[in-house]
């Protein structure tokens, strides 16, 4: 391992799974017998998933405002199950991080509200398990991806500086506003791009 990385920071959606919003959309919808198309209103063309991830509202008012729109309830569990059903993890990727050695340490990042953390349990619990306090959902934060501050919170949390933290993403954006935060920062695509970020950092 290359002296003064301590922690690999990792998105989710792109990174970790591959997400099908249109799934979720579909698994709401034929849950509670409502349209999709109003699914698809209430939860992202109003903004109301946006203000939960970036923690302007929080998980009860969020689910209560999700449940008036659509004029159903839509639980805890319920909500957990349709980002379930929409999410696929990348096996590859997450085997190369399990299998990094202890001393790296990992942590998660990732633009969503609360909630998504009990997603992230279901589907992927060997990495939480390792990840640990880690884990880390913006909306807890009160913020997104790319603002720097986010990522300078998220270090705090972890206790780790800047200069020792490498973060992952899909998303060039995302990256930038963490190269702004100080991190080493790097874009991936797939299981083979993550490989290369990997081993060019010295922690594989």
């Amino acid at each position: 391992m290359k002296p003064g990385i301590e922690l690999l920071l990792l998105d989710v959606d792109g990174v970790l799974l591959d997400y099908q919003r249109s799934v979720r959309v579909r698994h709401l919808a034929h849950s509670l017998g409502v349209d999709g198309t109003r699914v698809q209103q209430v939860l992202f063309e109003s903004g109301l998933e946006t203000r939960y991830d970036s923690g302007v509202t929080a998980t009860a008012a969020y689910l209560r405002a999700l449940s008036e729109g659509l004029q159903a309830e839509v639980s805890e569990a319920l909500w957990i199950q349709a980002r379930v059903a929409a999410s696929r993890p990348r096996e590859d990727v997450v085997q190369q991080i399990l299998t990094l050695p202890a001393a790296v340490r990992i942590g998660v990042l990732t633009n969503n509200g609360a909630l998504m953390a009990e997603v992230l349990r279901a589907l992927l619990p060997a990495l939480c398990d390792r990840v640990g306090e880690g884990l880390l959902c913006s909306g807890a934060l009160g913020g997104r991806k790319p603002d720097p501050a986010l990522y300078q919170r998220a270090l705090q949390h972890l206790q780790v500086t800047p200069s020792r933290t490498l973060f992952i993403d899909d998303l060039f954006t995302n990256v930038r506003g963490a190269r702004q935060a100080g991190l080493h920062a790097e874009t991936v695509r797939d299981g083979r791009s993550v490989g290369r970020v990997l081993k060019r950092h010295g922690l594989r």
